[in-house]
């Protein structure tokens, strides 16, 4: 018998004869603070618009301040603007420096001596550009960079208010022309003509269009061509990041300064065709076979947008397209009647592409301000009216008979 179990068939009974009851305590309640922090966006999701060249991202907001008591006294009330970079495989995985690395991009002191605030609500206006060579938002398997607000307010003889924010960034890349590449793969006379976009999303399907020319190689008497039984296609996801060692570590890697390199690769989009390309063997030049698909990233993968980040975080993608060729003999009287002959080749080629977010309808910020007066160009030419004296030879009248009389009627 567990005599301490009170939920248990046998109750210890006391002197009375009747059952122990079981104590309950009071529920805490946390008290109420005086103050408490908001914040309010105004402006648009943070977006970079084009490479590291970007003009930047401008956010705009509003502090508020909400006192719950009829006076409130505060002696400073300050936000930051942080960059974290989070290290999942630090060089000691019990060390917060190892791990966090943290940089303030932008501090705001809204007091600069104690004030007192009446109950109610009150606004702090607040902005920053944020600089466009700056890596957006970015979770990969090796590391994450995140970027926040960070408001503190200090009220005499009281607590301090705290509240995080979370602020995301995001690039976008303008769509770019599609690119055109071309693999010889030597000994044979195979070459691979693919045609595909450059930047894709990680939404959305895009076209890739594949042709191979120098399938056919003609004799006097035969004839010896390859064919198609499979293509193979796949996104890979290549994620490099150097993680740095804090003073007290440095030993481990070698010095200060230095750091460990961790790869990573995965899939995140692939697919096997087995039919649907057009064969023709008559096309001047060896013959070819064409053939069009749609690839996309895997819905629910999570992918990683491009990224290169001074912390040492890279991520890149590329296009990998695998064909399984095999050979047949034919004689050019009967080449309906081909023959394998058993010899099989996979020709593998890669193609780089880059993961970017849509960039929708929005334009940068500094194209969104009116024009500034040296900006505008200048007015059409206007045309002076100007009368003078007909200075010259008088010009001859005609005789009254010889001119056309006309007649209103009403």
């Amino acid at each position: 018998m567990d005599i301490f179990h009170f939920g248990s068939k046998d109750k210890r009974q006391g002197t009375s004869g009747h059952s122990t009851p079981k104590a309950k305590g009071s529920p805490r309640i946390a008290p109420a603070k005086a103050a408490r922090l908001e914040i309010e966006m105004e402006s648009p999701p943070c977006v970079f618009y084009g490479g590291s060249n970007s003009s930047g991202a401008l956010f705009s907001g509003q502090l508020r301040l909400i006192v719950t008591e009829p006076e409130s006294r505060l002696t400073s009330i300050n936000m930051d603007c942080k960059g974290i970079t989070v290290t999942k495989k630090p060089v000691s995985k019990d060390c917060p420096d190892c791990i966090n690395r943290i940089s303030v991009l932008k501090s705001w002191n809204f007091i600069t001596e104690p004030t007192t605030y009446s109950r109610g609500t009150h606004h702090l206006p607040f902005s920053y550009l944020l600089p466009g060579h700056l890596p957006a938002t970015t979770h990969s398997p090796l590391a994450n960079i995140d970027y926040s607000l960070e408001a503190k307010a200090v009220i005499a003889f009281a607590d301090t208010i705290t509240l995080h924010h979370p602020l995301r960034v995001q690039r976008a890349l303008q769509p770019s022309p599609d690119k055109q590449s071309v693999r010889i793969f030597p000994p044979t006379n195979l070459t691979i003509n693919v045609i595909h976009a450059p930047i894709i999303h990680p939404i959305g399907s895009f076209l890739v269009q594949f042709r191979m020319n120098g399938v056919v190689n003609k004799e006097r008497d035969a004839q010896t061509r390859w064919r198609i039984r499979k293509l193979d296609w796949r996104i890979d996801e290549h994620t490099r990041n150097i993680s740095p060692a804090c003073n007290k570590h440095a030993h481990k890697v070698g010095g200060e300064g230095k750091g460990q390199q961790h790869e990573d690769i995965r899939i995140i989009g692939s697919d096997a065709i087995k039919k649907g390309w057009k064969t023709d063997f008559d096309v001047v030049g060896g013959g070819q076979i064409e053939m069009e698909f749609p690839a996309q990233i895997r819905p629910g993968c999570n992918p990683v947008c491009d990224v290169d980040s001074p912390t040492g975080l890279v991520t890149t993608h590329s296009l990998i397209i695998e064909v399984i060729v095999a050979e047949e003999h034919a004689k050019n009287v009967s080449v309906r009647h081909a023959v394998p002959t058993g010899a099989a080749r996979v020709l593998r080629t890669q193609f780089k592409v880059m993961v970017t977010e849509r960039g929708g309808l929005g334009v940068s910020w500094d194209e969104e301000i009116p024009p500034m007066y040296e900006d505008v160009p200048f007015s059409p030419p206007g045309y002076k009216t100007m009368m003078t004296d007909y200075v010259g030879e008088e010009l001859p009248v005609p005789p009254e008979e010889d001119l056309e009389h006309m007649e209103i009627r009403d």
